[in-house]
């Protein structure tokens, strides 16, 4: 029975239980997927480009002589690429992704009551629902490769190896069609259902502590010799330190995607919220945050942000609806601080 005395912890922080590694780009021959090796090394360079004035311009500025001036000075860049060579028509994107356990308990918390309190909320949804649905829907977007962002779109072909690893070694190895699986739902078609049910029984016992996961994901994208393919972009924060306009992201020498860029595509899940029928899954986050919408799809004033539910949850004992209760902890497993420091 909840008591008037419950107050939400101070200081309440919770780790990320799917941590991705960083990505690394290969290329190579769509024939040559099964040699683990003799795959060269996606590079970043540079090129210059002579641009031409093409933003809106201010109503002043739209007089033909203006416009004509304008032309003449021609927009220069210098901007980062990576390409496939001329005779490479696939992309191999590799990484590792570690399946945590102690999903919703907090690595910090300051008050012993709440932390009871959360045990116990979080036994309760173990025991009603366990680790089921949220581990499909994981498994959902390693197989049907979301977490490649653009370099899916257009692709003739992707194919998405997810291998278990078992002292450095395959355990068990399960092979999906990427562009066979949707991205607008989570249902599997008959030829991966077994496999990604397999799949994610596994990482459903990574999160309940039942046994140690880790993950080798590897996909191959046939996009054609030559082509162009899309690492993470930087952020600069100090534009004088650079001269380019546009700065790709790399480890030693090899084009990569940033961790945290997978990260969100994996936990691309929510189908929780009112849009979800018009949007499609977003990332779990607080507020429902989609930022290249430039929108918030879960707003407190709707009540069905992450703290209002996680709130009435364990400290009014108004349970959600079994769907938000998913929401609510898979925003726990994605990790972050959520303490009331700020109403002391």
């Amino acid at each position: 029975m909840a008591t008037t005395t419950l107050k939400t912890a101070s200081v309440l922080a919770f780790e990320r239980k799917l941590d991705p590694s960083d990505a690394l780009f290969f290329a190579g021959l769509w024939a040559d997927r099964a040699a683990n090796s003799g795959w060269p090394a996606v590079a970043v360079r540079e090129k210059s480009v002579r641009g031409t004035i093409s933003n809106r311009l201010k109503t002043k500025d739209q007089y033909p002589a203006k416009l004509d001036a304008a032309i003449e000075n021609p927009n220069l860049q210098t901007v980062d690429v990576a390409m496939l060579p001329a005779d490479a028509d696939t992309l191999k994107v590799s990484f590792t992704l570690r399946v945590l356990g102690g999903a919703g308990l907090p690595s910090a918390c300051n008050n012993a009551d709440y932390q009871r309190k959360l045990q116990d909320t979080v036994k309760g949804y173990v025991d009603a629902h366990g680790f089921a649905e949220l581990a499909r829907r994981y498994a959902c977007n390693l197989a049907n490769g979301r977490f490649l962002w653009r370099n899916r779109l257009g692709a003739e072909q992707v194919e998405v190896q997810v291998a278990q690893l078992v002292n450095g070694q395959p355990a068990n190895t399960w092979t999906f069609d990427a562009l066979a699986l949707s991205l607008r739902h989570f249902d599997a078609p008959p030829d991966a259902a077994a496999a990604l049910a397999q799949l994610g029984t596994l990482i459903a016992d990574g999160l309940a502590g039942n046994r140690h996961v880790l993950l080798q994901v590897t996909a191959f994208v046939r996009a054609g010799a030559g082509q162009e393919v899309f690492p993470s972009q930087e952020l600069i924060l100090d534009k004088a330190k650079t001269t380019k306009s546009k700065t790709l992201y790399h480890v030693s020498d090899i084009a990569a995607m940033h961790s945290q860029k997978l990260g969100n595509a994996l936990r691309s899940i929510d189908t929780w919220y009112i849009d979800a029928d018009q949007n499609g899954p977003i990332a779990v986050e607080p507020y429902g945050s989609v930022t290249t919408q430039g929108r918030a799809y879960r707003q407190p004033k709707l009540k069905d942000d992450f703290y209002t539910l996680f709130d009435n949850w364990l400290i009014k004992d108004q349970a959600p609806a079994p769907e938000q209760q998913h929401f609510v902890m898979a925003t726990l497993i994605r990790g972050g601080v959520f303490g009331d420091a700020g109403k002391d």
